[in-house]
């Protein structure tokens, strides 16, 4: 008498990204509050959603690979709709449109360019310079940040990140004032970062500010990810950086290298400096 193999259990993004198709290019979703940070829901999570129904919504272009979107008003945890609009579907990229609401509020605009990038050429040709970071066993895990950090921003469970030591002065009161922070990440159960999901990796790792003394939650005004390949397996190198500050506003200049050595994606971002 045979038995089937198990299926393994969903991984933890898989099931808080998960949508119940609604028809016409839109979906439900549940926003899980294990992705609180600050006042609202992380936004890099929050696109991973939407980013997940567009991938939906074109099948046959499942990948990233330009997504801007604009944060209008904060999102909480529970229910919430994603509509989508394909704009244009061609050959090798489709353009579509999204929105996420809550209770008949738009809480994010989405304009992205979708492809697959498993029929693309997977060599990814650059000038940028990959991170340096130290070893992991030399590294500063985020698990020993203080409880009421992990109190106010239960997003920090859901990742395993070391943070380079160089850049974590902030967390003892003395930040470099460099405006750079960087760390080696994995999901904290150790699933595989797909495209769709360096949408929220470029998002993940405290706001650049800290860096610069300014602590807080840093509300997102726009965010716009180029995506170029598909991570290879393993711990992913982000960096942060920043170099202006002003009218109440910073911008933040992500880059994620998978294990590899490749440059995967990149980001900026607008942002509210935190509020005190």
């Amino acid at each position: 008498m045979s038995s089937a193999t198990p299926s393994a259990a969903p991984s933890e993004w898989d099931t808080h990204t998960a949508l119940t198709d609604a028809g016409d290019g839109r979906f439900a979703a549940d926003l899980d509050p294990g992705w609180v940070v600050g006042g609202g829901v992380n936004g890099g999570y929050l696109l991973g959603v939407v980013g997940t129904a567009i991938a939906r919504s074109v099948p046959a272009k499942p990948h990233p690979l330009s997504v801007s979107a604009y944060y209008l008003s904060a999102s909480r945890p529970g229910p919430a709709q994603v509509s989508t609009r394909v704009l244009r579907e061609g050959g090798s990229v489709a353009t579509v449109a999204a929105e996420l609401a809550q209770e008949g509020t738009t809480r994010i605009s989405v304009l992205a360019t979708y492809g697959d990038l498993a029929a693309m050429p997977s060599d990814v040709g650059t000038t940028a310079v990959e991170p340096m970071l130290p070893p992991l066993e030399e590294c500063v895990p985020g698990s020993l940040a203080p409880e009421e950090t992990r109190r106010v921003a239960p997003v920090m469970e859901r990742f395993d990140m070391r943070f380079d030591p160089a850049c974590v002065g902030w967390a003892m009161g003395a930040p470099s004032g460099n405006g750079h922070i960087q760390a080696w990440f994995r999901m904290v159960d150790g699933h595989e970062v797909d495209p769709v999901g360096l949408l929220m990796v470029c998002d993940a790792l405290p706001p650049v500010t800290f860096d610069l003394g300014r602590p807080g939650w840093a509300p997102t005004l726009e965010l716009t990810v180029h995506v170029r390949a598909v991570p290879a397996p393993g711990w992913l190198k982000v960096s942060h950086r920043t170099r202006n500050v002003a009218g109440g506003m910073f911008e933040e200049d992500c880059e994620v290298w998978d294990s590899a050595g490749r440059l995967v994606a990149q980001s900026r971002q607008l942002a509210m400096q935190p509020r005190a």
